[in-house]
C-alpha cells in the first residue's frame, strides 16, 4: 500500500508548499544505526526492521527463527533523517510550517535544522510542532527533520533501574517486566500468541502542513466550500489546521451510564481542534447532512485566536428530530445506514473550511444495573447485576470475537488485509469485534492511521468494543505517566467518537481480576489495589466520561460489574453468594474436560473463551526453511509457540512442551491420531487436527453460552478469542495470518448462525437434550430433523419435531437418558452418529442449519473409508461425493498464495468441514479475495480435499 500512497501523496501535494499539506512521505529518507555501520534508504511511515529488509540486510522477520536472530535490532538505536528542503524551499515570510506527526514508535528526539523540536515517548498520540522558526534559522545549513529513536528496550531496562522504579509483582512474557512503564503496543514485548520484534519507526503518516494569513481560505486543499474535503486533514491549510475532529451522536440527555430516550431528539455534537494564523471573533460551524437535506445553519463557537503552538477547541450541537434519519443496525439485525455529514468553520464572511465525514445514528448502551425482583420472578433470573448491550433499546445476543494486532509491523499492514479479516467476520455471522487492550488504536483511515478499521467496521456493520492499552499487568502511578496518557486517550476517544460501531471503551484488559488476587495474596497487596482504583476507576474513568456521552466506560475487559455507576465504584469482590455478576471468561487446557458443561462458566456474558492450535501446512510453507522442521515438535514449530510465555528471553521457549503437549492430547483424547507413512501429510493432519479440536470445543462452548439466553443467566454475549493472527504458528486464532481460514472459522460461521440446532450430550449420566436457539428479537417457528446414520452412510432412524422459539430463547426438541433409550436399536455408540437438521422462518426468509452427534470420541468411532470424489465444476466450484463411507470433517484447501473462502452452492453460506454422507453430495464454490490472492486463476487440481480418515490412511 505505501508505495501507492506514496505516489498519491506526489500527486496530491507537490514537494511546493503550495499544496499546504505535504506528506514526508514524499522526502528522500535514509536510516542509520547509532554507530553509523547501517546506513540504508528508508520509508515513512515505515519502521526499522521493513526498511532493513528492503535494504537486504535481514530476511523477513516472520522467517524461521527470526524473532530470535534479529533480537541484536532491538539492542540498536535507530534514526531516521529526510532532507526537508523540498517542502520548505518556498516558504514566504509570514507562512507558519506544522511538523505532524500521527505516531511515532516510540522513544524519539526529533530535530529540525539542527533544532532539538521535542523528545517524545508515547506510542498512541499524535504530535503537532511549529517549525518555522527552526526552518529559517538553520544550525550550520542544517536542512533536516530527524527522528532519533532510542531502544524501547533499552529505555524500559533503564526507567526499571531506577530505584523508585515500582517492578509489577506479575508474570511476563519475552522482555519482561519494562512494558508497564513504556506507551507502546504491550504485545511488542511478546505474548503467549506472537513473537517481540519490539520494532521503532515513524509508524503512521506525516506531514508538513503550511499556513498563510493571507491564503484562499476557501476549503483548503484542492476543495472549495461547495465541493468539501474529503477529510479533515485535506480541509487544512490556507490559514486553518485541523488537528482534531470529533463527532459524536448521542439522544438529547443521554449520558453514558443512563438508559437513552428512544423518543428524544438526536443530538449532533461537533468539536474541533483548530491552528491558526488568522484570529476570529464570532466564527461559526455548520453541521449539514445533504442526504437529509438538513443544515444546521452558522452556529456561533468560541473566539479561535492567532496560535500555531497550542489547539483551541470550538464545539457546535445540532439537534435531529428522532423519526428523521433511519438507524444504524449492526448487520445481522438490520442495516448499518451511514449518513455523509459536512462540517463548515467560517472564521469570517469570506473564509472557511469545509470537509464530508461519515457517520450512524444508533444508540448502544452497556446495561449493567441489578435484575428486578419483577424480571427474577417473572423470568427465572438468577439474581444480580445485568450484563449486556442493547442497541436502539433492544437487547441483543454479542456474537464476535477478539482481535490482536493485525502484524508484528504495523507500518505494513493495508487496509485491504483488515478489510478481508473484519468482511471474514462478518460473514461468520459475526456482530461484534473486541479491539484487545495490549495492541494498538486501531485506525479510522487511511490518510492519518495508515490503514482503515472503525470505518469499514462501520460499514459492514459490526461492533468495535474498544479498550484503552493496557493489559495483563500492575501499572504504576506516577504524574510522568498520567502526564503521557491524558492526552492519549483523549486524542483516541474523540478520534473513535464519530464510529457508530463503537460499543464501549474498556480501561484495559484482565487487571481487575490480576489487582484482586494480588490484594488477597501480598502482604502490600492494598497498594497495587489502590492504583488500580486511582488509575482505572478514577483517572481513565473521568478522562473517557469528559470526552464523549454515547457509550459506556468500564474498568476492565473482564469484570465483576459495578455497586454503582453514579458515581463510579467498581464491584470488585463485594459478591452475594449465589447472585451473577460483570462478565467472564474461560481458560481451560486439560482437553479431557473440553466438552464438560460443569466446567463452563454460567455467565451473563463471556467476553474471553478459547483454546490454541497450528496453522495449516500451507502457513507453515511460508516460513519453515528445512525439509526437517516440518514436524511438530521440530525445534522451529516449538519455538512458535509461547504458550505459556517464556517470561524471558530464553530460547526456545523452555516452557513450549506444555503449550504442545496440551494441543497433542486434545487431539488424542478426541480425534484419530495423525500417524501416516508420509511425514508431510502426518504433520498436515496434525495441524489441521488441532485446529479440528479447536473448532469443537469453541462450537460446544458458544452453543452453551447461546443456550443461557433461555436460562437463569440470561446470558447475552460470546466473543471467542481470538480472530487473527500475527504470525504463523501456535495461536487461538481463527484466521491464519495469511487469511486463510482455519476450521474454527467455518464452526464459528455454522454456530453463529441466527437459529441452530445443538446436541447437548453429558456423557457422565448418558444424558442427551437437543435445543434450537434463536438470537431473533421476533418468534421463530421450524422443523428440527434427527436422522441416525451408521458410519457407512446408511440411513437408520429418523424423526421430525415441530418447534417455536420465543425471542432470544431455545426451545427443547428432545430429551432422552441412558444410550439404551438414545442409540437406534441393537446399535454399539462406535458405530453411529445422528445427523441434526432445521429448517425454519426468520426474518421474512427460510433459514436452515446442522449439527453432529457422536456419542463417543470420535478418536474411538469406527469410521470408514469414505473414498470421496471431488469434481471441479465452472467458476472454482467442487462438488464432494462418499462412494465408501461416511466423512467427518470433509475439508478442502485452496493452493497456496490464494485467499478466499467456501461457500455452500446452495445458501451462499460458509461451508467447510462437514460430514460428507454417501447419497448425498454437497458442492461448495471457492469465493477468492482477488486483492489479496497472488494467484489470479487457481488450477483446481491444486486444491486438496482431507477428512478425519487422512488423519491415519494416505
Amino acid at each position: 500500500m505505501w508505495p501507492m500512497l506514496g505516489v498519491l501523496a506526489a500527486a496530491l501535494w507537490p514537494a511546493f508548499v503550495a499544496a499546504d499539506v505535504a506528506s514526508l512521505s514524499s522526502l528522500s529518507w535514509t536510516l542509520h544505526n547509532a554507530n553509523g555501520s547501517i546506513v540504508v534508504p528508508a520509508k515513512v511511515p515505515s519502521q526499522a526492521h521493513l526498511d532493513l529488509l528492503e535494504a537486504g540486510i535481514i530476511t523477513e522477520p516472520l522467517l524461521g527463527i527470526n524473532d530470535f536472530t534479529q533480537r541484536w535490532i532491538v539492542n540498536d538505536n535507530w534514526t531516521y533523517t529526510a532532507d526537508l528542503t523540498p517542502l520548505t524551499q518556498n516558504l514566504s515570510a509570514d507562512t507558519r510550517a506544522l511538523l505532524v506527526f500521527y505516531g511515532i514508535d516510540t522513544i524519539a528526539n526529533i530535530t529540525v535544522a539542527g533544532h532539538p523540536v521535542a523528545w517524545v515517548s508515547n506510542q498512541f498520540q499524535q504530535y503537532v510542532y511549529d517549525v518555522t522558526d527552526f526552518i529559517v534559522a538553520p544550525v550550520q545549513n542544517d536542512t533536516n527533520v530527524t527522528v532519533a529513536l532510542e531502544s524501547a528496550y533499552l529505555y524500559g531496562l533503564n526507567v526499571t533501574s531506577r530505584p523508585d522504579a515500582e517492578i509489577s509483582p506479575t508474570g511476563d512474557f519475552e522482555y519482561a517486566g519494562i512494558r508497564q512503564y513504556i506507551r507502546k503496543t504491550q504485545s511488542d514485548f511478546g505474548w503467549d500468541w506472537g513473537p517481540a520484534f519490539v520494532p521503532s519507526g515513524i509508524f503512521k503518516p506525516a506531514y508538513l502542513v503550511t499556513l498563510t494569513p493571507d491564503a484562499d481560505t476557501t476549503g483548503g486543499t484542492n476543495c472549495s466550500v461547495t465541493e468539501p474535503a474529503t477529510h479533515p486533514l485535506l480541509a487544512s491549510g490556507g490559514s486553518v489546521f485541523i488537528e482534531e475532529t470529533s463527532l459524536e451522536i448521542s439522544k438529547v440527555g443521554q449520558t453514558p451510564i443512563s438508559t437513552p430516550n428512544q423518543t428524544a431528539d438526536w443530538l449532533v455534537n461537533v468539536t474541533l481542534g483548530i491552528r491558526s494564523v488568522v484570529g476570529s471573533d464570532f466564527p461559526t460551524l455548520t453541521i449539514a447532512i445533504p442526504e437529509l437535506n438538513l443544515t444546521s445553519g452558522p452556529l456561533p463557537v468560541g473566539a479561535i485566536p492567532v496560535a500555531t503552538n497550542a489547539t483551541t477547541f470550538v464545539s457546535a450541537n445540532f439537534t435531529i428530530p428522532d423519526g428523521v434519519p433511519e438507524r444504524w443496525f449492526p448487520h445481522n439485525l438490520g442495516t448499518p445506514r451511514l449518513y455523509n455529514f459536512t462540517i463548515t468553520l467560517a472564521l469570517s464572511n469570506s473564509s472557511a473550511v469545509s470537509f464530508a465525514t461519515r457517520s450512524g445514528f444508533r444508540t448502544v448502551q452497556l446495561v449493567q444495573t441489578p435484575y428486578s425482583q419483577e424480571e427474577i420472578a417473572a423470568r427465572g433470573i438468577t439474581p444480580g447485576d445485568q450484563w449486556h448491550f442493547e442497541v436502539n433499546g433492544k437487547a441483543f445476543y454479542t456474537l464476535g470475537t477478539n482481535i490482536i494486532p493485525f502484524d508484528p509491523f504495523y507500518a505494513r499492514m493495508t487496509s485491504a488485509q483488515v478489510r478481508w479479516v473484519l468482511e471474514s467476520a462478518v460473514k461468520s455471522g459475526q456482530n461484534m469485534l473486541r479491539v484487545w487492550g495490549g495492541g494498538i488504536y486501531q485506525p479510522s483511515d487511511e490518510l492519518t492511521g495508515g490503514y482503515d478499521f472503525y470505518s469499514a467496521c462501520d460499514e459492514l456493520g459490526i461492533f468495535a468494543w474498544s479498550e484503552l492499552i493496557f493489559s495483563d499487568a500492575l501499572y504504576p502511578i506516577n504524574d510522568w505517566l498520567l502526564a503521557s496518557i491524558d492526552p492519549e486517550v483523549r486524542q483516541n476517544v474523540r478520534r473513535i467518537n464519530r464510529h457508530p460501531s463503537n460499543a464501549q471503551w474498556a480501561g484495559g484488559n484482565e487487571i481487575e481480576g490480576i489487582v484482586i488476587s494480588i490484594n488477597q495474596t501480598l502482604s502490600n497487596g492494598t497498594h497495587y489495589l489502590d492504583e488500580f482504583q486511582t488509575l482505572f476507576g478514577e483517572f481513565l474513568h473521568d478522562m473517557v466520561e469528559e470526552e464523549e456521552s454515547s457509550v459506556a466506560y468500564t474498568d476492565c475487559s473482564t469484570t465483576s460489574g459495578v455497586l454503582s455507576l453514579d458515581p463510579y465504584e467498581i464491584r470488585y469482590n463485594n459478591k452475594t453468594p449465589g447472585f451473577i455478576y460483570g462478565n467472564g471468561e474461560r481458560y481451560n487446557y486439560d482437553a479431557s474436560q473440553a466438552f464438560n458443561y460443569s466446567t463452563y462458566p454460567v455467565s451473563r456474558f463471556m467476553n474471553e473463551f478459547g483454546f490454541h492450535s497450528l496453522p495449516s501446512f500451507f502457513s507453515w510453507e511460508e516460513v519453515l526453511t528445512s525439509p526437517d522442521d516440518f514436524s511438530f515438535n521440530s525445534t522451529v514449530v516449538a519455538s512458535r509457540d509461547h504458550h505459556p510465555p517464556a517470561g524471558s528471553l530464553a530460547f526456545p521457549n523452555p516452557n513450549a512442551p506444555q503449550g504442545q503437549g496440551q494441543m497433542t492430547s486434545a487431539v488424542e483424547l478426541w480425534l484419530p491420531t495423525p500417524n501416516t507413512t508420509d511425514s508431510n501429510q502426518t504433520f498436515a493432519q496434525w495441524c489441521w487436527s488441532t485446529q479440528v479440536f479447536q473448532s469443537l470445543n469453541m462450537v460446544s462452548e458458544i452453543a452453551f453460552y447461546r443456550r443461557g439466553a433461555g436460562q437463569g443467566e440470561n446470558n447475552l454475549g460470546a466473543l471467542v478469542w481470538q480472530l487473527n493472527d500475527i504470525w504463523q504458528g501456535a495461536s487461538w486464532s481463527a484466521i491464519e495470518y495469511s487469511g486463510r481460514w482455519k476450521v474454527l472459522q467455518y464452526g464459528m460461521a455454522n454456530i453463529f448462525q441466527p437459529v441452530v440446532i445443538y446436541p447437548f450430550w453429558t456423557p457422565e449420566n448418558q444424558t442427551l437434550e437437543v435445543l434450537v436457539t434463536s438470537d431473533r428479537w421476533d418468534p421463530v417457528e421450524g422443523t428440527a430433523q434427527l436422522t441416525w446414520y451408521d458410519w457407512s452412510g446408511n440411513e437408520l432412524n429418523s424423526s421430525t419435531t415441530p418447534f417455536s422459539v420465543p425471542s432470544l430463547n431455545n426451545s427443547l426438541i428432545l430429551q432422552a437418558q441412558g444410550l439404551e433409550n438414545i442409540l437406534p436399536q441393537g446399535k454399539d455408540a462406535a458405530d453411529v452418529w445422528m445427523l441434526l437438521n432445521l429448517t425454519a422462518e426468520a426474518d421474512n426468509r427460510t433459514v436452515t442449519h446442522e449439527q453432529y452427534f457422536a456419542p463417543v470420541s470420535l478418536a474411538s468411532t469406527n469410521l470408514v473409508d469414505p473414498a470421496i470424489n471431488v469434481t471441479a465444476g465452472p467458476n472454482l466450484t467442487f462438488t464432494l461425493s462418499a462412494q465408501g463411507g461416511v466423512a467427518p470433517f470433509t475439508w478442502l484447501d485452496h493452493p497456496a498464495g490464494t485467499v478466499g473462502f467456501f461457500a455452500d452452492n446452495t445458501t451462499g453460506l460458509p461451508l467447510n468441514g462437514f460430514f460428507l454422507v454417501p447419497g448425498i453430495d454437497r458442492t461448495v464454490q471457492f469465493i477468492p479475495n482477488s486483492q489479496l490472492s497472488k494467484v489470479a486463476d487457481p488450477d483446481p487440481a491444486e486444491f486438496v480435499v482431507r477428512s478425519l480418515w487422512n488423519n491415519t490412511h494416505l
